[in-house]
C-alpha cells in the first residue's frame, strides 16, 4: 500500500472500523460481508481458520453462506465448480497439499470461464511434511489459468478479497481469482486493519452477480458445459482464455482505482518502495517485502540508493511494469520462497529475466536466491545480506553466483544424533502366549490370550518422548492393539496427530520401520510397500522376517479424504491391516468436523450458537462401509475393553497374513477437543459402548458377531449419560435442544437394532 494508515480514513468515502486482526480473520470478514452463496471447504493448516471463522459467524447469524464440508480438497474444488456453474458466488480457502489435491480441477474451472475466489494461504508442500509458510504451492498455481493476486498484510487480504470478486466477474475477464498470502506470517499474525462497518458498502462495490453468462440454472435454457473439443476448437478456447487473462491486468487497474476512492487504500500493479532512483533493489513476494523496507531506509541513510519491488498481481505477470521499474536499476536480487528444480532459478526469476529481455537497453544484473522454505523466518538481517549481494554484483558488473539457496547449512557428522534405543525386532515382539486356531467347520478363528499382565513384558512399539496432548487416547489404544500382534511390524501413518507428534526431524518415537504419506493415499502406499516386499522376497533379493505384519494407521478424518484409497486397497485384497483411531474430528488441524463426528457435536466448523447447534448430519458408519467390500475381517474396539481388543488384534494379524485385508476402528478420546477431563478418557469410551453409540462387534468372513452386548450384561445406559462427560455435547442436554437429542437417540437405536439383526441372522 502506498498510503499511510493514518491518512486512510480521511481519504475514504465510507465509514471504517479500526481493529487488530489476522489475515485469515480478514479473509473471512470479506467473505461474510460479500455474503457468498457457497463455500465448499476441507481443513488444512494454515488456511483452516478461514472456514472456522465463517462457521462461528454463521452460528451468530452474521451471514447466509452455505458452508459445505467436503470429503477432501478435490471434493471441495468440485463443490465450488459445480456451484460456480450455476452462477452462484463461490468462495474457498486452501493451502499446500490441499491445493495440489484440487489441482486438476482448477484448469477445468478457468477453462470453462466460471468466476470464484480462492484464498491460497501459502505453505510448504510435502514432502517431507512441513506445515509452515513458503511459496511452493503458489508456484504450482501459476499455470492453472487463474488470476493471482498477492497480499502482503492482513489489510491487503481484506481489500484484495473484495477486489477479487469484482475482477473475477468482470465481463472482460470471467476467470476465477486466487488471493495468495503467507501462511502463519500473514494468516495468523495480527496487524492493524480497517474494514467497512456496513457490509452494504462492500456489496454495492462488488455489485450484483452477473446473470448474462451461460449458467446451469434455468431448465428452459439447457446447457452443455465442458463439452469435448478437438484441437482446432481447443486452441481457440485457450486463445480466448489467454486474452481474458491479459485483459485482467487492465481490469485490475480499474477496480483498484475504484477501490482506492472508496477505501483510501491504493494497490498499484507493483508496490514500489523507494524505487524512483534506486541503483539496487530486491524483488520479494508478500510479507518478506515488508521486512525489507526498513533495511531500505537504513541503506538510504548511508547514501545507498536501495529499493524494494513487490507485485500485487502475478497472473497476469506484470512484465511491462517491471521493465519500467528496472529501467535504471543496476542490480536486482530476486528472493523466492520456492524453487523450480533443475531450472537454474525459480519461476519468477525467469519471468523477470524474460521481461527484461524485451528491453534491449536494459543492463540490470539479475540474480536469485531461494530462501525461507518451510516457514524459515526472514529478518531484516537477511534482507541486508540480500542487498549486500546485489551491491556486490553492481560493483563487480556481474553476479558471481546468479542462482543459489540462502540459509542452508552443511551437515556436521560430529554433532549427528546418536541412536538412543537399540532396534527391536523379531523375537522381542513374540510373546508365544497368544494362540490363534481356525475352526474349519465354522470358518472362524478361536483366540486364546493370557492375562493381560503377562503381555506387559512385550516392549512398546512407540517410544516415550512423543508430543501428544495429556490424556490423548491414540497411543493407549494403539499400544493395546499392538499387544495382540506378534513379531515385526511395518507401519504407515497417514498425516494426523499420531504421526505429527511422534516424528519431528531429526527425532522419531518409532522403534520399527514407519512410513508417512498423505491422508488421501495411505492405504494405496502401504499396499505398494507390501507387494514390493513380497516380490523382493520371492526373488531372493532380501532376507527378512517371514511374519512381518503391515499396518496402516489412520485417523483425524483419514477415512474421509482417504476413503477411495482404502476401498480400492480392500477390493484388491492386499494382506494388510487398516487401523483407524476415531477421535471424531480432524483434530490435527484444530478440531474441525469429520464425517465421523456424531450428530449435534460441536467442533470448530460446527459451532453452537443462536443460528446452529453443532453438526447437522449423522456420522458415517465406516465399519459397515468397509464390511461391504467383503474383506475377511472387520472389527471395532476400545481400550476400555482390553481383552476384547487384544483378541481382535490377534485375529486381525492372522487374517492379514493368511487371507487378505483387515479393517479395524478404535474409539479413542481427545480431551482437548472433546472438552473433557483427562482422567475420564476410559470412562467416556466405555460409556460410548454402553450407550450403544459405539458397539463392539466383528464381521468375520461376512458374518456379524456382537462381542459385547450392554443390554445382555445389564450395563445399558442412556445416551445422555455418555454425552454429559463432554463439553462439546452438553448443549444437547438442554431442554431447548431436546428434539436434537431425541433424533440422535433414535439414530443410535436404529443402528443398534440393525446390528442385532445381523448378529442374529448370518445372511444379513
Amino acid at each position: 500500500m502506498s498510503i499511510l494508515e493514518e491518512n486512510v480514513k480521511a481519504m475514504s468515502t465510507a465509514e471504517q472500523v479500526t481493529t487488530f486482526e489476522s489475515g485469515n480473520e480478514m479473509a473471512a470478514m470479506a467473505a461474510a460481508q460479500i455474503n457468498y452463496h457457497i463455500m465448499g471447504y476441507f481443513p488444512i493448516t494454515p488456511s483452516t481458520e478461514v472456514a472456522q471463522y465463517l462457521d462461528m459467524m454463521k452460528s451468530r447469524g452474521e451471514h447466509d453462506i452455505k458452508l459445505i464440508p467436503a470429503d477432501g480438497e478435490h471434493g471441495s474444488a468440485g463443490i465450488c465448480y459445480g456451484a460456480a456453474a450455476t452462477g452462484a458466488r463461490v468462495f474457498n480457502a486452501t493451502s499446500a497439499n490441499g491445493l495440489m489435491y484440487m489441482l486438476e480441477q482448477l484448469p477445468v474451472q478457468s477453462g470453462t470461464r466460471y468466476p470464484m475466489v480462492l484464498n491460497l494461504v501459502t505453505r510448504s508442500i510435502s514432502g517431507p511434511l512441513d506445515i509452515r509458510g513458503d511459496h511452493s504451492d503458489l508456484y504450482f498455481a501459476l499455470n492453472t489459468g487463474w488470476v493471482i493476486l498477492t497480499a502482503r498484510t492482513p489489510q491487503a487480504v481484506y481489500d484484495m478479497n473484495i477486489m477479487a470478486l469484482k475482477i473475477a466477474e468482470h465481463s472482460d475477464v470471467r476467470l476465477p481469482v486466487m488471493v495468495a498470502y503467507d501462511g502463519f506470517f500473514t494468516s495468523h499474525q495480527k496487524r492493524k486493519v480497517n474494514y467497512f462497518s456496513d457490509r452494504a458498502v462492500v456489496q454495492r462495490f462488488v455489485g450484483e452477480a452477473p446473470t448474462e453468462y451461460n449458467f446451469a440454472r434455468d431448465p428452459k435454457k439447457p446447457l452443455t458445459i465442458g463439452a469435448h473439443m478437438n484441437g482446432d476448437d481447443l486452441i481457440n478456447n485457450h486463445f480466448q482464455q489467454s486474452e481474458a487473462m491479459y485483459r485482467a491486468k487492465d481490469v485490475y487497474k480499474e477496480v483498484a482505482a475504484e477501490y482506492a476512492k472508496l477505501s483510501g487504500r491504493n494497490y498499484d500493479i507493483l508496490d514500489l518502495y523507494q524505487m524512483e532512483d534506486a541503483d539496487v533493489a530486491l524483488f520479494l513476494l508478500n510479507s518478506a517485502a515488508e521486512s525489507a523496507k526498513d533495511v531500505v531506509d537504513r541503506l538510504r541513510e548511508k547514501g545507498i540508493k536501495a529499493g524494494v519491488i513487490s507485485p500485487n498481481i502475478i497472473r497476469p505477470f506484470p512484465a511491462q511494469e517491471i521493465r519500467e521499474a528496472l529501467k535504471n536499476v543496476k542490480s536486482i536480487l530476486v528472493g523466492e520462497r520456492a524453487d523450480s528444480y533443475g531450472g537454474h532459478g525459480p519461476n519468477l526469476t525467469h519471468e523477470i529475466k524474460s521481461a527484461l529481455q524485451e528491453d534491449k537497453n536494459n543492463a540490470t544484473i539479475v540474480q536469485s536466491r531461494v530462501f525461507g522454505l518451510g516457514g524459515k523466518d526472514f529478518y531484516a538481517d537477511d534482507a541486508e545480506a540480500f542487498f549486500g549481494m546485489a551491491i556486490d554484483a553492481m560493483e563487480k558488473g556481474y553476479a558471481e553466483k546468479p542462482f543459489d539457496y540462502y540459509g542452508h547449512v552443511a551437515g556436521d557428522p560430529e554433532i549427528a544424533l546418536k541412536q538412543v534405543i537399540e532396534p527391536q525386532h523379531g523375537d522381542v515382539y513374540n510373546s508365544g502366549l497368544i494362540q490363534v486356531t481356525r475352526d474349519e467347520e465354522k470358518n472362524k478363528l478361536n483366540v486364546k490370550i493370557p492375562p493381560l499382565r503377562a503381555l506387559t513384558t512385550k516392549p512398546k512399539r512407540i517410544a516415550s518422548g512423543h508430543g501428544a496432548c495429556p490424556g490423548c487416547g491414540i497411543f493407549g489404544g494403539l499400544e493395546l492393539f499392538f499387544k495382540g500382534i506378534e513379531g515385526d511390524l511395518v507401519i504407515l501413518f497417514q498425516t494426523g496427530c499420531a504421526y505429527v507428534v511422534t516424528t519431528a526431524y531429526p527425532h522419531t518415537s518409532h522403534k520399527q520401520t514407519t512410513i508417512h504419506n498423505l491422508f488421501q493415499n495411505g492405504a494405496a502406499t502401504l499396499s505398494g510397500t507390501l507387494e514390493a516386499f513380497l516380490e523382493l522376497k520371492r526373488r531372493g533379493e532380501i532376507e527378512v522376517s517371514a511374519d512381518a505384519t503391515f499396518v496402516m494407521v489412520t485417523g483425524d478424518g483419514g477415512m474421509d479424504i482417504g476413503m477411495g484409497s482404502a476401498i480400492g486397497t480392500a477390493l484388491r485384497g492386499h494382506k494388510l491391516i487398516m487401523l483407524e483411531y476415531d477421535n471424531e474430528g480432524y483434530m490435527n488441524t484444530g478440531s474441525q468436523l469429520s464425517y465421523s463426528t456424531p450428530f449435534g457435536h460441536m467442533t470448530s466448523t460446527s459451532n453452537v450458537g443462536k443460528a446452529q447447534k453443532g453438526k447437522t448430519f449423522h456420522h458415517k458408519d465406516t465399519v459397515q462401509i468397509m464390511a461391504s467390500t467383503n474383506i475377511p475381517y472387520v472389527f471395532t474396539g476400545t481400550e476400555a475393553f482390553p481383552q476384547d481388543l487384544v483378541k481382535k488384534a490377534a485375529k486381525a494379524q492372522w487374517y492379514a497374513q493368511n487371507v487378505g485385508t483387515v479393517y479395524g476402528k478404535l474409539l479413542i478420546t481427545c480431551p482437548l477437543n472433546w472438552k473433557s477431563e483427562d482422567r475420564f478418557g476410559q470412562t467416556i469410551v466405555e460409556a460410548a459402548v454402553n450407550s450403544n453409540f459405539f458397539p463392539l462387534y466383528e464381521v468375520e468372513q461376512g458374518i456379524t458377531n456382537i462381542t459385547y452386548d450392554p443390554e445382555a450384561k445389564s450395563k445399558k445406559i442412556p445416551l445422555a449419560d455418555w454425552l454429559k462427560f463432554m463439553g462439546k455435547t452438553k448443549h444437547l442436554l438442554k431442554e431447548e435442544n431436546k428434539d436434537m437429542l431425541v433424533e440422535f437417540e433414535e439414530e443410535v437405536e436404529k443402528r443398534w437394532q440393525r446390528l442385532k439383526a445381523k448378529h442374529e441372522n448370518e445372511y444379513l
